[in-house]
This record gives C-alpha cells, sequence and structure tokens, in this order.
C-alpha cells in the first residue's frame, strides 16, 4: 500500500482512496474537539458567507478571520473554546482560511476524507488504515498556498504511526515529513516555530498551539459522509474490528 504526503494543496491534485487533511494549527484540532464536547455533526464551508447561510437554532457557526472569530459566529477556530462549547447534539458549521478549503479539495476526488491532527493522531492513523486499499495520502492545508512547518510536523507524526501497522510504500513528500518529525522529538517545538503560531501569538491566542501539539489527546475522528449544498458533511468515524492500541513514539 502506498502512503503519500502532499506537503502544500495545489489544484489538480486527486486521490485514489483515502485522505487525511492536517490543519493542525487549529481547523482539524478544533473540529475533534467540537466532537469531544458533542456536536452531533460538523459541516465545512470553503467561505464564510457560505456558512452564515446556514444559522439555525440548531445550529452554531464556528471559522476564524485573521485568527479572530469572524462577525456574526458563535465560536472562533480554538480547540480549546470548542471542547467547553455548549454545542451537544447540534450541527457546528465551520469555515476557515486553510483547512477547510484542503476539506474541499480532497472531497472532490477521495473515497474517505478524515480530519487528522495531533489531537487525534493515533485514531486517525488507525481508521486510516482500516479503510485504505491502496493509499493513504495526508494533505497539508499549509497557511496560505505556502508549506508549513506545523502541518508537516504533523504528517511526519501520522506516517510513524501508519508505518507501525505495516505495509506502506513511502513517496518523497511522506519521506520528507518523516524527516521533520524526526528532527524535532518534542511537538512544540515545531508548532511553536511555524508561521500559524507566530500569527496567533500577534493576537494573544499563542496557548491554543500548546494545546494543539498534544499528541493523540483525542479518540475523535471526523469522517466525511456527505453534503448539502455547499458543505462538506463530517460526522464521528467509527473503527471496525480490533480496537488495539499503537505503541507509542
Amino acid at each position: 500500500m502506498r502512503l503519500r504526503v502532499d506537503l502544500v494543496p495545489q489544484e489538480g491534485l486527486s486521490y485514489a482512496d483515502v485522505v487525511l487533511v492536517v490543519d493542525v494549527i487549529r481547523a482539524t484540532t478544533t473540529a475533534s474537539a467540537f466532537l469531544e464536547a458533542g456536536a452531533r455533526e460538523l459541516y465545512l464551508t470553503a467561505l464564510r458567507e457560505s456558512a452564515r447561510s446556514f444559522k439555525d437554532h440548531d445550529v452554531v457557526l464556528a471559522g476564524e478571520e485573521g485568527g479572530l472569530r469572524p462577525a456574526g459566529f458563535d465560536y472562533g477556530n480554538s480547540p480549546r473554546e470548542a471542547l467547553e462549547a455548549a454545542v451537544g447534539g447540534k450541527t457546528v458549521v465551520m469555515s476557515t482560511t486553510n483547512g477547510t478549503k484542503a476539506a474541499h479539495l480532497a472531497a472532490r476526488t477521495a473515497k474517505h476524507v478524515l480530519l487528522a491532527s495531533l489531537y487525534n493522531a493515533h485514531a486517525a492513523a488507525r481508521l486510516a488504515h482500516d479503510l485504505a486499499s491502496e493509499e493513504v495520502a495526508v494533505l497539508c492545508a499549509g497557511k496560505e498556498g505556502r508549506i508549513g512547518l506545523d502541518d508537516t510536523y504533523t504528517a511526519g507524526v501520522l506516517a510513524e504511526f501508519l508505518q507501525i501497522m505495516g505495509g506502506y510504500d513511502l513517496e518523497d513528500g511522506a519521506l520528507t515529513a518523516l524527516a521533520t518529525r524526526r528532527t524535532y522529538p518534542d511537538p512544540t517545538e515545531p508548532l511553536h516555530l511555524s508561521a500559524a503560531a507566530q500569527a496567533l501569538r500577534q493576537v494573544g491566542l499563542e496557548e491554543d498551539v500548546t494545546f494543539c501539539a498534544q499528541i493523540a489527546a483525542s479518540p475523535a475522528v471526523p469522517l466525511l459522509e456527505g453534503r448539502v449544498g455547499e458543505a462538506l458533511i463530517f460526522r464521528r468515524g467509527q473503527r471496525n474490528g480490533s480496537q488495539s492500541q499503537i505503541p507509542t513514539l
């Protein structure tokens, strides 16, 4: 089976099988936190205007503009805030600068799309391995069209977990991500060095970066299950068969 990592989204990319979308600071981390807080499902829209069209009494809006909560939205893109959010049984509609756009790109061709981060890395790797028949790809959201150190590092962590389950042929992007992971044994260092972290520091949200550096703290993996209008519908994915643990790296 192939293991592929695309370090930045590009038009024209296509996927044969399973894609793990990574925007570790912060969209894919926040998505898992909302599911842990009890959200029934997540709608991901590429544009904030599309998100606003879903507003209803059982729907809350979450997203960011310049790192902060957009006008008219209920929540920002903070995983710390999401974990404490009053979203039990509700639909959360998310729109962010990088992560939700990457998810839409993956959804054009992939059989299965999962949202992955350090926060849910073990669970996401296990579910991707279960679902895949020929390839697992990791699509890094990057930052505004450029490679992100934080997402590349996260892709390396996911690649290590997948390698433990065995049977993968690695292409150059996966090798690059693994090399990045091995350069930084402590996840807080590459995340805090990243451009995404620097942007959050400027708006007083650096604590979110520390939250996003947790490895395997959540079992919640958002899995694409359908569409409604311009939104992708994600619900909590479930594994079939064994729930065996991946060894700690």
